[in-house]
């Protein structure tokens, strides 16, 4: 017997999609009258939550599957989901995605495996691309998913969940052309990821609107790691023409960019400015504070925790894809271009100018 959906309950009950939502997920806002119309309701069509046993109701666990644990941006997004969870009397379970070693008890078990053993009612993935296979296997156990920053254009079976990359790095790129910077650079992660093509397009155009032509030199990939913004800096700044100002897409990478800038004897930003992007708590405490863009992490882990409850709960949503707007954060690595700054001058040393 299919199971009944929201649509079909609100139906019965006189009541909107949204007002059985709230009802499922326990929440306040609902008249006693009206919950008790959605609760005959729901008796009626003889629906049960997933994850409620029939002798009782249970509080329900989802999953958060990442990457990795370690840095702010797991951090951020963890406490913003939890926050969410809490609020809608939710569990989450917290897990780094690993393939087991090919020999021992775990032997050839994925992170798939790990969380269906654990009866979870839904997952989200964050920086995770999940295969076809897995998937399918979620799929066919019901248990929706929710991608946070897909690293490609997910299936058209998981929901997503991230910021405007593209508007992000326009404003960033904007603001370094109006401070009068023309050869500025783009240090940015692999180029295959939806994110860093999504900043790639945003920095051309803004480049494009401002009637400045992009050096293919001044654009490169690192790993979104603190060394590898530290390399692609040396090699930009070691350029005949060097860059006058860096949009390194993360504060990361930019954060080792500062590190290969001090190295050589620049100053930041009166030789050379920077813009990073994520706005973690890192950018404020760098000296001199970064200018970012901020990606609301914590609001992005309550966005996709909220999509999943509605998954979950069987309603249809409008589009598979959640973006939230990322907000340019100046601080005190911008600055105004010096017509007599370091690519005009005698370049500087490694032990100052």
């Amino acid at each position: 017997m299919p199971r009944p959906t929201l649509a079909q309950i609100a139906e019965t009950a006189g009541v909107s999609v949204s007002t059985v939502s709230k009802v499922l997920n326990d929440r306040t806002d609902v008249s006693p009258d009206t919950r008790a119309k959605v609760d005959s309701a729901l008796r009626e069509h003889r629906y049960v939550r997933r994850g409620v046993p029939a002798d009782g109701p249970t509080v329900r666990t989802v999953d958060l599957v990442m990457s990795g644990l370690d840095g702010s941006w797991p951090a951020s997004v963890a406490s913003g989901m939890e926050a969410a969870a809490y609020e809608a009397g939710v569990h989450v379970a917290i897990s780094v995605a690993r393939t087991s070693a090919p020999s021992g008890r775990q032997a050839g078990r994925d992170w798939v495996d790990r969380i269906l053993e654990r009866g979870t009612v839904g997952v989200v993935l964050g920086l995770i691309e999940p295969t076809a296979d897995q998937v399918a296997r979620l799929r066919r156990a019901q248990v929706p998913c929710v991608v946070i920053d897909p690293l490609s254009d997910p299936s058209p079976e998981v929901m997503s969940v991230g910021t405007t990359n593209w508007a992000g790095a326009y404003e960033a790129t904007a603001h370094l052309l109006d401070l009068g910077h023309r050869r500025i650079a783009l240090v940015t992660g692999p180029p295959d990821h939806l994110y860093s093509r999504a900043r790639i397009a945003g920095y051309r155009s803004a480049m494009a609107a401002a009637g400045v032509d992009v050096s293919p030199e001044l654009m490169r990939h690192g790993t979104y790691e603190r060394a590898s913004g530290a390399e692609q800096v040396r090699a930009l700044i070691a350029l005949p023409g060097p860059p006058t100002a860096l949009f390194i897409c993360s504060d990361h990478m930019a954060i080792g960019g500062y590190e290969a800038l001090t190295e050589a004897g620049l100053r930041v930003p009166d030789d050379v400015s920077v813009v990073g992007f994520d706005d973690l708590p890192e950018a404020r405490w760098v000296s001199p504070a970064l200018t970012t863009v901020r990606q609301p992490l914590k609001e992005m882990g309550g966005s996709a925790l909220r999509t999943l409850l509605r998954l979950i709960n069987g309603e249809e949503l409008e589009s598979r894809r959640v973006e939230l707007a990322t907000t340019l954060v100046v601080r005190d690595s911008t600055g105004a271009l010096k017509r007599s700054g370091w690519p005009h001058a005698e370049r500087p040393t490694r032990t100052g100018r």
